[in-house]
């Protein structure tokens, strides 16, 4: 029983690894912010 426990253990502080460093990407890390301009022709505007 104690193994299960100490695996257990070792789960759980993996996932908290885990999870700590998705939650710090999602706060450190800023996407750079892009223009993107899309031409559509007129005819595909008009609808043959």
């Amino acid at each position: 029983m104690p193994t299960l426990i100490r695996f257990l253990i070792v789960l759980l502080f993996l996932a908290g690894l885990v999870f700590g460093g998705m939650i710090a990407l999602t706060v450190l890390v800023e996407p750079p912010a892009e223009e993107v301009i899309v031409r559509v022709p007129v005819t595909d505007l008009l609808g043959d």
